[in-house]
């Protein structure tokens, strides 16, 4: 077994190396470190194991190249507009439409969806190639705004508009509080309201809103964070931001990149759109 080097040595922790290289979390990678799938220099690794220029690291016997801090390029990130009827997830023992399926094809990485949408939400879903991005916009301690815009059968009433950004809403699994609600208007039964929310917990939206006898008939989150859904992008459809882009959000989160305290002009017609093939009923 490979031990961890003392503190004060070169290199940098490999979870850390793993989830900024995208191939997941870093709590990802130390769980892997801890199943034995990872080795360095043909021992199995252990967690906290430092690397440095010319170590050999395999995943599962398969060499990978881990880009170190000095040589690291920026990560990339793709902004989708989720359609209803997709799963956000790789594996469906149904064989439903992902949002992995139309992803551009990465060598040595993998795309990461910050932030899940349920089969019947759409809206914006950000994919990263980095572990330690994903991390700092998803996990709870950071507390990054969720902004959504939800149809209901019904109309809130005064009482419980105060009581859902006040003492909040108790469900089976804890309160629910949004940090701002507002009353969008509406026609006939169905009626519009904008809200944010700074956790991502399973349905907490819909459950909140049924919890008070007002099914949701349709939902989309329009905002995570800094990054908006911008309007161009329609219903499954896709786009690379460029590089002024990236390291406005690095900076935002405080991730480091290289030169990434100046932030520069990038040209639009250099990004990338694609469209995805309307989901098959």
């Amino acid at each position: 077994m490979i031990e961890d080097s003392a503190a004060g040595q070169p290199g940098e922790r490999l979870q850390k190396v793993l989830a900024q290289a995208g191939f997941g979390s870093r709590r990802e990678m130390e769980a892997w470190i801890a199943e034995g799938r990872v080795t360095v220099n043909g021992a199995v690794a252990t967690l906290g194991v430092r690397i440095t220029e010319g170590d050999k690291v395999q995943v599962d016997g398969r060499i990978v190249r881990l880009v170190l801090p000095g040589e690291q390029k920026l990560p990339r990130i793709l902004l989708y507009h989720k359609q209803e009827g997709e799963i956000v997830s790789r594996d469906d023992p149904d064989g439903r439409a992902s949002v992995f399926d139309h992803l551009p094809k990465l060598r040595g990485q993998k795309w990461i969806a910050i932030g899940r949408l349920d089969f019947n939400t759409s809206g914006l879903l950000i994919f990263t190639t980095s572990g330690e991005l994903a991390n700092r916009l998803m996990h709870p301690r950071f507390e990054v705004e969720r902004e959504y815009a939800v149809r209901v059968q019904g109309e809130l009433t005064p009482e419980q508009m105060k009581q859902m950004t006040g003492p909040g809403i108790e469900l089976e699994d804890g309160r629910v509080r949004f940090d701002q609600l507002s009353d969008e208007g509406g026609e006939g039964y169905n009626h519009w309201y904008r809200l944010v929310i700074r956790e991502g917990r399973n349905r907490e939206v819909r459950r909140t809103f049924e919890a008070l006898g007002l099914p949701v008939s349709r939902l989309m989150r329009v905002r995570f964070g800094i990054i908006n859904l911008p309007p161009r992008i329609k219903r499954g459809m896709m786009v690379e931001l460029g590089e002024g882009e990236l390291r406005a959000i690095l900076e935002w989160v405080g991730l480091p990149a290289g030169e990434a305290r100046q932030v520069v002009k990038t040209d639009r017609a250099q990004r990338k759109l694609k469209r995805v093939p309307p989901r098959k009923n």
